[in-house]
């Protein structure tokens, strides 16, 4: 026999007082330990913390175990009493004297309300919960301590119990006397348990004469005695999963023993002087162990369970050395699963492995089925399970390109490969084997990294500078996933290149063909499982994810409640299967169609992906739409994607115009219409630009455009638009720009904004002052009366605007140039004299004189600011009803001011304006489309 492959893994290390029980909880990482100082400790070993802690007593408690049903922990101390704490809120829920001495163990019965304790007095007392913790039953039989108590995992109506009497007795629920007592040991025994697997009827005890001793419950006799340990042995264990005994002793090791063929496997010694308990749990491979010194959680071997799946659907699994089958055809063909359902599978029993089996593969036809553990391996036939070929190895793996063909891992040295179950070939990699891969190439690691071997020549291929976990090719032999701890890269392999450097000799090196890959790509995650499909590597990740890549494209199948892996996939049911530690069985949909368009896009088969894509379902085209747009095909993307939102972006990507208007009328969104536009302006589209922004009401953006383009009518359109649209500063702006400098105030008067109204008119329109002034005077005595009476009206005081007169002649005179000039294209400006350099009134002046122009005393304005009125009609509608409201309000101001004395309101008014100072007025930051607020 080879020595057991048995990884272990150090997962928490706690130092503390001296720990005298440990126990694991069912269902959460937590870890017990109970302290000879009287406290309780319950670490959470996945975050290495210290997550509750409580003082039970003074005295030491020597047993603490975890009722997960209840939420409780139980302890049992040298006060003589049992305490019941609620472990969420660390209440105490109940305490009594349990026994008049010492209380040495616990157990906990795992389906009824009963808990057993043995004490110093002798006595194993069984207590009732739910009978307010009375006690149900006494076994008396011990001659002296009864140091611990294992209820058997076979029938839990029956457990053991070791004493310092130097016997192990088996008693019975309900039964006074106990079944049997095994006797044999020279001195006191310290620890008993029961072997927990269907084949053995097996009880392990240590004692104080430093020896374990393995016995068969059925003849009552000793079968095996193990021997090594220098000081008295104080707690053993059958491990409830792996073919391993763990014995632990005062010499401060933990020892570790195959459960078949008794041999030493190894040896664990921590440094925390004596070992007073460990703790194994079921279905994990986590095993705690308690010290003078502290506590210490291990990992032994790897959880993930010795399970296999071929192509048709049969599953073979190992329970211990049990092998059994489940066929996925057996199911209703009726009845619908749920993404992650347990399936009601039925099981078949095949009979026992001759090994502990530590993995199950098929091979890749199915026919036969390779077991590995305990350093051998054995291939079966998949059908009946009889013994094809058998052998020592540490590792076992197939071809996937022949089904014949198959390779073992010899120690750290030789690696064999086999063909017809004969050997055909051995070597000794150049720096060693520390694992070796299956697949379309033989995979070797070493501490030079991965080196992948032809399995026909035998011949390397290429040596990858690696640290790999796992390999997966797909079934073309063309990709290949390589897992390490951290990421997995995806490679493509290149057999024309290898072959062209065999024979040609360039780019061969010592580490093998130089392009015999191209790596795709890496992500970083953790690959636990996995598997291809076609083009497609599916997964199953660290933190619980099924996942597939293609493309470089993730694409997260399901977030999983626990630990599963990758099984198979069958492509005519669209479902992927997967197990658990405990041997469950689910299934996910995962839709072959959308792998296999999926593939035909990587392989640039587009007339492969046109044939399936009519097989996907719309549901599933926006994904697939995804994922050939990151492959850079986009124009396919558009035509595939059932999104809006994703058609959308890929027409404006694309340029394609008409299909993103098509979109934005359908939706009618104002976004859409602006992103539109501004991909319209850069396709040189302004038509289409402009009416996407009219669309979008983005009047700005129309402004822009309109006088970028010199286009007065929609200047002019946009005036209007934009005055009702509320946009007072573009209407204003709009108007302005046309020369419409009576809309303009009408703009302002409109808006509210009657001081900018006021200093308009003075400025451009000084007809207008009058009327401005009344409407501002009328305003701003709602808020402030004696500001509004220091507001002076040129119809009240021309005396304070001497220059009025001649200011209203040029106006008309400017009026009738703008007229004029309307029209004309923007080229004309350069014959034009600059505004800055006139003298308007003067010239008005001087034209009247000279005949060329005729001021009819402001009738021409009127007539102006009629048409300009209509023009702007249905902008300003409601803003000139407003204004005539205003000045009924300036006619009633007007009638109190009367009352006021002329000459006092004129002294006044001088003194404000000679205390005026313009240089303090900052008009940069006029906002139209703000409200003025008085009150602030």
């Amino acid at each position: 026999h080879m020595p057991l492959k048995l990884d272990i893994k150090r997962k928490l290390s706690a130092r503390s007082d001296r720990v005298k029980c440990v126990d694991l909880h069912p269902s959460e990482p937590w870890m017990l330990a109970s302290m000879y100082n009287g406290n309780v400790h319950v670490w959470n070993f996945e975050l290495q913390q210290l997550i509750k802690s409580f003082e039970v007593c003074e005295l030491p408690v020597r047993s603490a175990k975890f009722v997960s049903r209840k939420n409780w922990v139980i302890t049992g101390s040298d006060d003589m009493q049992l305490r019941v704490f609620n472990y969420n809120t660390l209440e105490r829920l109940h305490n009594w004297e349990a026994h008049s001495d010492y209380i040495r163990s616990i157990a906990v019965h795992p389906t009824q309300p009963f808990v057993l304790s043995s004490s110093d007095d002798m006595l194993i007392k069984l207590w009732d919960w739910d009978k307010r913790w009375a006690c149900a039953q006494t076994f008396e039989g011990h001659t002296h301590y009864v140091m611990q108590i294992v209820i058997n995992p076979k029938d839990n109506n029956q457990f053991a119990s070791a004493s310092l009497d130097k016997t192990v007795k088996v008693w019975q629920l309900g039964s006074q006397a106990p079944n049997f007592t095994l006797e044999g040991h020279e001195k006191g025994v310290n620890c008993v348990d029961y072997y927990a697997g269907g084949d053995k009827p097996y009880l392990i005890s240590g004692a104080d004469d430093r020896l374990v001793k393995v016995w068969d419950q059925q003849n009552k006799t000793c079968v095996q005695t193990l021997e090594g340990h220098a000081q008295n042995v104080s707690a053993v264990a059958f491990h409830p999963d792996l073919p391993i005994v763990l014995t632990g002793s005062e010499d401060g090791t933990v020892r570790v023993w195959h459960s078949s063929t008794y041999r030493l496997e190894s040896t664990l010694n921590y440094g925390l002087e004596r070992v007073w308990a460990i703790a194994c749990l079921r279905g994990s491979n986590n095993v705690a162990l308690g010290y003078d010194e502290g506590s210490i959680l291990v990992k032994l071997g790897r959880e993930e369970p010795a399970i296999s799946m071929d192509a048709s659907g049969k599953i073979l699994w190992a329970r211990h050395a049990e092998v059994q089958q489940a066929n996925l055809r057996t199911l209703s063909a009726d009845e619908e699963f749920q993404d992650g359902d347990r399936l009601p599978l039925t099981i078949k029993d095949m009979g026992s492995c001759e090994i502990y089996p530590q993995t199950i593969a098929h091979s890749p036809n199915g026919r036969f089925v390779a077991v590995s553990g305990d350093g051998e391996f054995i291939i079966y036939t998949a059908m009946a399970l009889r013994n094809k070929a058998f052998g020592q190895a540490q590792e076992f793996v197939w071809c996937t390109t022949d089904a014949s063909t198959y390779a073992i891992r010899e120690g750290t040295t030789t690696v064999k490969v086999f063909k017809n179950f004969k050997e055909v070939r051995a070597f000794k990699p150049e720096f060693g084997c520390e694992g070796i891969y299956g697949g379309a190439m033989l995979g070797v690691r070493s501490v030079s990294g991965l080196a992948f071997y032809d399995w026909e020549s035998g011949d390397m291929v290429r040596r990858i500078e690696i640290t790999p976990k796992l390999v997966f090719w797909n079934e073309s032999s063309e990709l290949v996933a390589i897992a390490t701890e951290e990421s997995y890269f995806v490679l493509r392999y290149k057999p024309e290149a290898v072959a062209t450097a065999k024979q040609t000799k360039v780019g061969l090196t010592e580490d093998g063909v130089e392009d015999a890959f191209d790596v795709l790509g890496e992500t970083e995650e953790s690959v636990r499982t996995g598997l291809w499909v076609g083009d497609c590597f599916i997964y199953t990740n660290a933190v619980n994810r099924l996942n597939y890549y293609v493309g470089g494209e993730l694409c997260t199948v399901a977030h999983l409640d626990r630990v599963m892996y990758v099984l198979g996939y069958i492509p005519k049911e669209n479902r992927l299967y997967l197990g658990d530690k405990e041997l469950n069985i689910v299934s996910y949909s995962l839709l072959v169609s959308v792998l296999e368009y999926q593939t035909a896009v990587m392989r640039k088969d587009f007339d492969t992906a046109d044939q399936v894509l009519p097989t996907i379902p719309r549901s599933q085209r926006s994904r697939v739409a995804h994922f050939l747009e990151k492959q850079g095909f986009k124009a396919q993307a558009l035509a595939v994607t059932t999104d809006p939102e994703h058609k959308f972006e890929l027409a404006l990507q694309l340029g394609d115009l008409a299909t993103a208007k098509q979109i934005c009328c359908e939706a009618e969104s104002e976004q859409k219409w602006k992103l539109l536009a501004d991909a319209a302006t850069r396709h040189n589209d302004l038509q289409l630009a402009q009416e996407c922004l009219a669309q979008a009401k983005d009047f700005g953006s129309l402004l822009l455009l309109a006088t970028s383009t010199g286009n007065a009518g929609m200047v002019d359109r946009l005036a209007r638009e934009s005055s009702t649209g509320g946009q007072s500063n573009v209407a204003f702006l709009a108007q302005f720009l046309l020369g419409d400098l009576e809309a303009c105030l009408e703009v302002l008067i409109a808006a509210n904004r009657l001081p900018e109204a006021a200093l308009f008119a003075r400025t451009y329109l000084p007809s207008q002052v009058s009327r401005a002034v009344q409407l501002w005077k009328a305003n701003l005595a709602k808020a402030n009366e004696k500001a509004a009476q220091a507001l002076a009206d040129p119809a009240d005081y021309p005396n304070l605007f001497p220059e009025l007169e001649d200011s209203v002649k040029a106006e008309a005179y400017m009026r009738q140039e703008r007229r004029q000039l309307r029209g004309r294209p923007a080229t004309d400006q350069a014959g034009l004299t600059p505004n800055w350099e006139r003298r308007p009134i003067e010239e008005a002046l001087a034209a009247i004189a000279s005949g060329q122009f005729v001021f009819d005393g402001g009738a021409d304005r009127e007539e102006s600011s009629s048409s300009g009125a209509e023009a702007f009609a249905d902008a300003v509608d409601d803003g000139v009803k407003s204004s005539a409201a205003v000045l009924a309000s300036a006619a009633a101001a007007a009638a109190t001011a009367a009352a006021v004395d002329d000459d006092d309101l004129e002294q006044e008014l001088e003194q404000d304006l000679k205390n005026l100072n313009m240089d303090q007025v900052d008009p940069s930051d006029v906002n139209l489309d703000e409200d003025l607020n008085f009150d602030d």
